[in-house]
């Protein structure tokens, strides 16, 4: 297998299959990318999968039940009803012996498979469930704007919605510890070149494309993240990042106890989602978001890189009738949807954000990386002025 693609004459990595159309992508003189030296860089910090990694992570377990001693809760576990956040749960209860309140931000698109695999889990483990749901009529023209507006991140106030709910569910009952079931392992590190979200941007966005005024919807604010990380102190762990994990025996695991379902494939759990990765961000953007979990299964030897490379040349698993529930609800024409997926592509930098801000504020958000008040994929992408 050569590092070129006959097709498209793309220098692809030649450790994973990320390709020269990845925004800040660059090859060293071995053909291997940035990214996957950036997961190297993660390894080694976290010792992933080693048994110091396995240690420092259990000093976190314990430093997470002493702050939460006679507190009816220790933690907040996010859960969507995927792999990720399902397994989280479980490994926090059965495993870890703690007392977690489960959250969940409902935007009003989940899967019916979401739903259930959220309700079976939770009443399992006897689990507090805290759902935030957004009235249906104001997520759907928040999306509208974004889709209006010509812009990569169709789905990306949904991001900013989960971590505002998260961090309510700690504040709201002084919980001092969020468990977030990313893996950069499983997922890798998506690259932020063209894609990007913040609380100031969804503002933006919905004030020019917009309809209505945005009355529940759970934006961030750049005050609103300082008081949760400066002030209230509010910790992001992510867990995947120390231990050992595999999605395929993690779904094993979930099936067997739970009865929980698959719902098909990566960020599939959510139609709003799944309406972004499978259709308008390969056809939008021109990348298919498919490489991100494929280079890191090829990298965690879960894939050979040819296979990988052959799954990717196959077309992203659409749902049916999905173009047209989305046009449905959000109330456009085909003729609408056409001439705006025909629109060039705008970027954030067309449009004010607080990237800017963040940039200005880099030592500090170091400094809150080093005491895990924010994630170290924060630090990385949304303060450097370089795009990675």
């Amino acid at each position: 297998m050569t590092n070129q693609m006959d097709e498209t004459n793309l220098q692809i990595c030649s450790r994973c299959i990320y390709d020269a159309k990845t925004p800040g992508i660059k090859f060293d003189e071995n053909g291997i990318c940035n990214y996957c030296h950036l997961i190297e860089q993660l390894e080694s910090e976290y010792k992933t999968g080693t048994p110091e990694g396995e240690r420092l992570f259990l000093n976190i377990i314990e430093q997470i039940k002493r702050e939460g001693k006679g507190k009816k809760y220790d933690c907040v576990v996010g859960v969507s009803g995927g792999t990720d956040s399902s397994y989280m749960l479980y490994k926090a209860v059965e495993e870890w012996k703690l007392r977690p309140l489960a959250a969940h931000y409902d935007n009003t698109w989940n899967s019916a498979i979401a739903t259930e695999n959220i309700r079976k889990i939770t009443k399992a483990l006897r689990v507090d469930l805290f759902t935030y749901v957004i009235d249906n009529k104001e997520s759907d023209d928040i999306f509208r704007a974004f889709f209006k507006a010509s812009v990569p991140e169709l789905d990306g106030c949904t991001d900013i919605a989960l971590a505002e709910v998260l961090y309510r569910a700690a504040g709201k009952n002084k919980i001092r510890y969020i468990l977030e079931g990313h893996s950069f392992r499983t997922e890798g590190i998506s690259p932020l070149g063209i894609m990007y979200v913040d609380g100031k941007y969804i503002d933006v966005i919905h004030k020019k494309f917009g309809n209505s005024p945005m009355k529940t919807f759970p934006n961030m604010r750049l005050f609103t993240f300082l008081k949760w990380i400066a002030l209230k102190r509010i910790k992001k762990i992510r867990p995947l990042w120390y231990i050992n994990y595999s999605k395929e025996e993690a779904r094993g695991v979930l099936q067997q106890k739970f009865g929980w379902k698959y719902y098909g494939g990566h960020h599939l759990e959510n139609r709003m989602t799944a309406m972004h990765h499978s259709y308008y961000f390969p056809n939008k953007v021109g990348i298919d978001q498919r490489n991100n979990s494929l280079s890191a299964a090829v990298r965690s030897g879960v894939l050979s890189r040819e296979k990988a490379l052959e799954l990717y040349q196959q077309p992203p698993f659409l749902e049916t009738e999905l173009i047209e529930y989305f046009k449905k609800r959000l109330e456009l024409t085909d003729e609408e949807f056409n001439e705006i997926m025909k629109k060039p592509l705008r970027t954030f930098h067309d449009f004010k954000t607080y990237k800017k801000t963040f940039e200005r504020m880099r030592p500090f958000f170091w400094l809150m990386y080093k005491m895990n008040l924010v994630p170290k994929s924060f630090y990385i992408k949304y303060t450097s002025k370089k795009e990675i």
